[in-house]
């Protein structure tokens, strides 16, 4: 019997940077939209929902995925995501979670079903996204550099290339999820996704860039 794999889209209420951020409209859709799509076509057993908001339960449930309804304890402020997956965990069934930030709507399905392959291949524990930086000058506020000697002034080609988290989506297994507390534990890969398509929806600024992003998508 091969291994049952779920999604889950964490989406609190209680937004406070962007009131209502998951369901704000981008492109004619609500943000949570994308993320329920592109989960329900890479072809994963279920698509989930995890919230304490009635208004997202209701868009997540027309956007064509199933809702657990969470618990107020676990949408704090201050509640990490790793509560809320812990939670998760112990009222759905599966063996890999694939984990997916809904403020990542320009995550694609190819990125989900390429990274389980490659923790299938490679038989990993878990697997989460990332894109390729450059290495760039970097400054503080205080003008001085950051790991960095303005007397030698390092070329871009000789540096090493960074991975950056992106956030997007997190693959566990489930017995890692429930033994380490964490969305990624165990033996870990990443998988790299074009930085064009690793912006998430933090402030308003970022809704402008991922609109234009979007296009006619």
């Amino acid at each position: 019997m091969s291994d049952k794999t779920v999604a889950v889209i964490l989406a609190r209420g209680g937004s406070k940077g962007i009131p209502n951020k998951n369901i704000m409209t981008i492109k004619n859709r609500p943000l949570i939209f994308y993320s329920i799509q592109a989960a329900i076509r890479s072809g994963v057993d279920e698509v989930w929902v995890s919230t304490d908001c009635s208004k997202i339960k209701w868009v997540a449930e027309q956007s064509g995925a199933r809702v657990l309804d969470r618990p107020e304890k676990y949408a704090k402020d201050i509640s990490s995501s790793e509560e809320a997956l812990l939670h998760f965990a112990e009222n759905v069934d599966f063996d890999v979670l694939v984990f997916i930030q809904p403020t990542s709507p320009l995550l694609e399905p190819i990125d989900l079903t390429s990274a389980l392959e490659l923790m299938n291949t490679n038989d990993y524990d878990s697997v989460f996204s990332v894109y390729r930086e450059h290495w760039i000058p970097r400054w503080s506020l205080d003008s001085k550099p950051i790991l960095w000697d303005t007397g030698r002034r390092p070329r871009r080609q000789d540096m090493t290339d960074m991975f950056v988290e992106n956030g997007a989506f997190y693959i566990t297994k489930r017995d890692c999820l429930l033994k380490s507390g964490l969305r990624y534990s165990g033996k870990m890969g990443t998988y790299e996704m074009p930085q064009s398509r690793s912006f998430q929806i933090d402030t308003m600024d970022d809704v402008y860039i991922i609109e234009k992003l979007l296009g006619d998508r």
